[in-house]
C-alpha cells in the first residue's frame, strides 16, 4: 500500500448516514505521530448533491467517473442500497470494477447487497443488518450468512452489519493494517469505546 492509504467511499441517494459518516470519521482521525494515515474520500454516480436517509444533503468529492486510485472501497448501505442501487447496473458494473483493483471491498449494513448482486460474496461468509439476513440468504443461496457479529472478514472482502458496525469494522480495518495501538489513539481521541 502506498504511504498514505486511500479510502473511497461510495455515497448515492437515501444511504444510511452513519454508514458513511461513521467509517469517514475513523479513517480521517487516524493518525500517528500526527501523521495522517488514510485519506477517505466520497464517490459519487455523478457530482449531484446525494439526499442520504432522514433528508441530509451531502456533495460527493469524485464521481465514478474522475476519481483518484484507492486501496479500500467502502459500500455502505440503507434503503437505497437495497431498494435502489441494486438495480443501478452502472453502479454494481462500477463495483466488480473495483473488486479487482482494491486491495480490500468492505460493504456495511445492505451494502452487502450490492456486492452480493455484483457476485462478489458467492461462496464466502458474509453479514449484513440483522433486519436483512434472512433476505440475504434467502435471495443469494450462494453466500454463507454468518449472523450475531459485528463483520466477517474474508481477506480481500469484508462484510459489516449494520450501521455502527461498520465503525468497529473500520477499526479493524486499522489494526489489520497498521496495528492496534493506532486503533487505540484513534478511539481515544474519537471516545470510542472498543469494547
Amino acid at each position: 500500500m502506498k504511504e498514505i492509504i486511500q479510502v473511497g467511499i461510495l455515497l448515492f441517494n437515501e444511504v444510511e448516514v452513519l454508514d458513511f459518516a461513521g467509517p469517514f470519521e475513523v479513517f480521517s482521525v487516524a493518525t500517528e505521530n500526527n501523521t495522517k494515515l488514510f485519506n477517505a474520500f466520497t464517490i459519487g454516480e455523478s457530482d449531484k448533491t446525494i439526499i442520504a436517509r432522514n433528508g441530509l444533503k451531502v456533495i460527493p468529492e469524485y464521481t465514478i467517473q474522475n476519481h483518484p486510485e484507492f486501496d479500500i472501497l467502502i459500500i455502505p448501505g440503507g434503503y437505497g442500497a437495497e431498494h435502489i442501487e441494486i438495480k443501478n447496473k452502472t453502479i454494481l458494473n462500477w463495483i466488480k470494477a473495483q473488486q479487482a483493483k482494491v486491495d480490500m471491498l468492505a460493504s456495511i449494513c445492505t451494502g452487502a447487497f450490492l456486492l452480493a448482486q455484483s457476485g462478489i460474496l458467492d461462496n464466502i461468509k458474509a453479514t449484513t443488518h440483522w433486519m436483512d439476513l434472512d433476505r440475504l440468504e434467502n435471495e443469494y443461496p450462494k453466500v454463507t450468512v454468518i449472523r450475531g457479529v459485528k463483520f466477517v472478514d474474508e481477506g480481500k472482502i469484508i462484510t459489516a452489519g449494520g450501521i455502527s458496525a461498520g465503525i468497529n469494522m473500520s477499526f479493524h480495518i486499522i489494526e489489520r493494517l497498521l496495528g492496534k495501538k493506532v486503533v487505540e489513539e484513534t478511539a481515544k481521541r474519537m471516545e470510542y469505546d472498543l469494547k
